[in-house]
């Protein structure tokens, strides 16, 4: 089997830590802003986090389609990322960030190998 699925997940968590990294550090006040706008626009706190979750897959969606070339890993990145990222709120298991890493690169690995495996 070819290796590609490993090299999806790790630029996968690559992107996920940049993505911490820039909306956190870099534009910090410009993201508390952005959200209490939305917030003002949106009924619930779930319909925002929704939002926050979804706009996440995109900056996924777009790091991922560039670095491979393929609309089609960008668009299986940033939904599995997102559905892990849904299940794990939903679930409400509590994981520091070393968990919650490992927890995003074994099932979006899992997740490559299946769609990416060649099947005979």
């Amino acid at each position: 089997m070819e290796m590609l699925w490993f090299y999806i997940a790790v630029v996968l968590a690559i992107s996920d830590e940049i993505h911490s990294k820039i909306m956190w550090s870099l534009l910090a006040d410009f993201y508390i802003v952005f959200a209490g706008i939305i917030k003002r626009n949106v009924a619930s706190n779930i319909r925002l986090w929704i939002i926050h979750e979804f706009l996440e897959a995109m900056f996924h969606f777009v790091v991922l389609s560039v670095v491979f070339l393929s609309i089609e890993i960008g668009i299986l990145a940033a939904l599995i990322h997102m559905v892990v990222d849904l299940y794990h709120e939903l679930s409400g298991s509590k994981m520091n960030h070393l968990q919650h890493r490992a927890l995003h690169f074994t099932v979006e690995s899992i997740f490559f190998i299946l769609i990416l495996a060649p099947w005979s």
